[in-house]
Protein backbone atom coordinates (compact mmCIF):
# COMPACT_ATOMS: atom_id res chain seq x y z
CA UNK A 1 0.00 0.00 0.00
CA UNK A 2 3.00 2.30 1.07
CA UNK A 3 4.84 1.42 -2.19
CA UNK A 4 1.61 2.79 -4.32
CA UNK A 5 0.90 5.57 -2.81
CA UNK A 6 5.01 6.24 -2.99
CA UNK A 7 4.59 5.44 -6.66
CA UNK A 8 1.58 7.58 -6.89
CA UNK A 9 2.56 10.81 -5.24
CA UNK A 10 5.88 10.32 -7.80
CA UNK A 11 4.34 10.37 -10.65
CA UNK A 12 2.47 13.14 -9.34
CA UNK A 13 5.41 15.17 -8.60
CA UNK A 14 6.81 14.24 -12.42
CA UNK A 15 3.71 15.14 -13.95
CA UNK A 16 3.72 18.76 -12.18
CA UNK A 17 7.60 19.09 -12.71
CA UNK A 18 6.62 18.65 -16.29
CA UNK A 19 3.88 21.01 -16.55
CA UNK A 20 6.21 23.35 -15.25
CA UNK A 21 9.18 22.58 -17.17
CA UNK A 22 6.92 22.84 -20.54
CA UNK A 23 7.89 26.31 -21.64
CA UNK A 24 11.21 26.00 -20.59
CA UNK A 25 11.73 22.99 -22.21
CA UNK A 26 10.25 24.71 -25.70
CA UNK A 27 12.09 27.42 -25.65
CA UNK A 28 15.93 25.79 -25.12
CA UNK A 29 14.14 23.73 -28.39
CA UNK A 30 14.40 26.67 -30.27
CA UNK A 31 16.99 27.29 -33.07
CA UNK A 32 19.21 29.84 -32.15
CA UNK A 33 17.83 31.55 -35.51
CA UNK A 34 14.15 31.69 -33.78
CA UNK A 35 16.07 33.20 -30.61
CA UNK A 36 17.68 35.98 -32.38
CA UNK A 37 14.22 36.62 -34.76
CA UNK A 38 12.62 36.95 -31.35
CA UNK A 39 14.48 39.83 -30.06
CA UNK A 40 16.84 42.46 -30.92
CA UNK A 41 20.30 41.84 -32.00
CA UNK A 42 22.06 39.74 -29.51
CA UNK A 43 24.64 41.22 -27.95
CA UNK A 44 27.81 39.29 -26.58
CA UNK A 45 31.16 40.65 -24.51
CA UNK A 46 33.76 38.52 -24.24
CA UNK A 47 36.37 38.87 -21.64
CA UNK A 48 39.93 37.93 -22.24
CA UNK A 49 42.62 38.09 -19.91
CA UNK A 50 45.08 35.40 -19.48
CA UNK A 51 48.50 35.53 -21.30
CA UNK A 52 47.64 32.14 -23.23
CA UNK A 53 46.94 31.78 -27.17
CA UNK A 54 44.86 28.86 -26.13
CA UNK A 55 42.34 31.23 -24.41
CA UNK A 56 42.54 34.08 -27.01
CA UNK A 57 41.55 31.49 -30.10
CA UNK A 58 38.80 30.36 -27.93
CA UNK A 59 37.25 33.90 -27.90
CA UNK A 60 38.03 33.83 -31.18
CA UNK A 61 36.29 30.91 -32.11
CA UNK A 62 33.31 31.70 -29.48
CA UNK A 63 33.12 34.93 -31.22
CA UNK A 64 32.95 33.36 -34.66
CA UNK A 65 30.51 30.53 -33.67
CA UNK A 66 28.03 33.01 -32.35
CA UNK A 67 28.07 35.24 -35.59
CA UNK A 68 27.41 31.83 -37.49
CA UNK A 69 24.49 30.34 -35.62
CA UNK A 70 23.01 33.82 -35.04
CA UNK A 71 23.78 35.40 -38.37
CA UNK A 72 26.03 37.89 -38.37
CA UNK A 73 23.85 40.63 -38.77
CA UNK A 74 21.93 39.60 -35.54
CA UNK A 75 24.76 39.67 -33.02
CA UNK A 76 27.13 42.37 -31.84
CA UNK A 77 30.29 40.97 -30.34
CA UNK A 78 32.79 42.66 -28.15
CA UNK A 79 35.98 40.64 -27.04
CA UNK A 80 37.68 42.85 -24.22
CA UNK A 81 41.40 41.94 -23.50
CA UNK A 82 42.65 43.61 -19.57
CA UNK A 83 45.84 42.07 -17.46
CA UNK A 84 47.79 39.50 -19.21
CA UNK A 85 45.42 38.73 -21.61
CA UNK A 86 46.01 41.92 -23.33
CA UNK A 87 48.72 40.62 -25.18
CA UNK A 88 46.64 39.02 -27.28
CA UNK A 89 46.15 42.54 -29.02
CA UNK A 90 49.96 43.37 -29.46
CA UNK A 91 50.66 43.59 -32.94
CA UNK A 92 53.25 40.47 -32.58
CA UNK A 93 50.79 38.17 -31.29
CA UNK A 94 49.83 34.62 -32.28
CA UNK A 95 46.98 34.80 -33.21
CA UNK A 96 47.41 38.55 -35.42
CA UNK A 97 46.15 37.47 -38.40
CA UNK A 98 42.96 36.02 -37.04
CA UNK A 99 42.13 39.16 -35.21
CA UNK A 100 42.21 40.75 -38.43
CA UNK A 101 39.77 38.52 -39.53
CA UNK A 102 37.51 39.30 -36.30
CA UNK A 103 37.33 42.63 -37.31
CA UNK A 104 36.81 41.62 -40.94
CA UNK A 105 33.66 39.98 -39.44
CA UNK A 106 32.39 43.17 -37.21
CA UNK A 107 34.31 41.94 -33.85
CA UNK A 108 34.80 44.97 -32.14
CA UNK A 109 38.49 44.20 -29.99
CA UNK A 110 38.69 46.26 -26.88
CA UNK A 111 42.04 46.90 -25.11
CA UNK A 112 42.23 47.94 -21.38
CA UNK A 113 43.89 51.07 -20.79
CA UNK A 114 44.79 50.73 -17.21
CA UNK A 115 46.84 47.48 -18.45
CA UNK A 116 47.89 49.45 -21.40
CA UNK A 117 49.59 52.01 -18.68
CA UNK A 118 50.73 49.16 -16.20
CA UNK A 119 52.30 47.52 -19.27
CA UNK A 120 53.80 50.79 -20.91
CA UNK A 121 52.06 50.13 -24.04
CA UNK A 122 50.66 52.58 -26.67
CA UNK A 123 48.30 52.11 -29.09
CA UNK A 124 50.83 51.66 -31.50
CA UNK A 125 51.88 48.55 -29.98
CA UNK A 126 48.69 47.31 -30.55
CA UNK A 127 47.47 45.46 -33.97
CA UNK A 128 45.54 47.43 -36.13
CA UNK A 129 42.06 48.40 -35.64
CA UNK A 130 41.98 47.76 -31.64
CA UNK A 131 39.80 50.04 -29.86
CA UNK A 132 40.88 51.37 -26.25
CA UNK A 133 38.84 51.72 -23.10
CA UNK A 134 39.72 53.76 -20.01
CA UNK A 135 39.35 50.46 -18.05
CA UNK A 136 38.74 47.03 -19.36
CA UNK A 137 36.56 45.35 -16.37
CA UNK A 138 34.55 48.63 -16.41
CA UNK A 139 33.74 48.59 -19.69
CA UNK A 140 32.42 44.88 -18.88
CA UNK A 141 30.61 45.54 -16.13
CA UNK A 142 28.66 48.14 -17.94
CA UNK A 143 28.25 46.17 -20.77
CA UNK A 144 26.07 43.69 -18.70
CA UNK A 145 24.51 46.43 -16.85
CA UNK A 146 23.16 47.20 -20.07
CA UNK A 147 21.86 43.28 -20.77
CA UNK A 148 24.74 42.27 -22.68
CA UNK A 149 25.26 38.59 -22.40
CA UNK A 150 28.70 37.83 -20.92
CA UNK A 151 31.19 34.56 -21.35
CA UNK A 152 35.02 33.90 -20.14
CA UNK A 153 36.17 31.55 -21.91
Amino acid sequence: MKLALATQTLAAAVLAAGVALAPVVAHAQSTPQQAAQKSERTRLVLQVSEDNPVNWNLALNNAENVQQALGKDNVQVEIVAYGPGLNMLKGESKVAGRLNAALDNNVELIACGVTMGKMKLTKADLAGGIKVVPAGLLHIMARQSEGWHYVRP
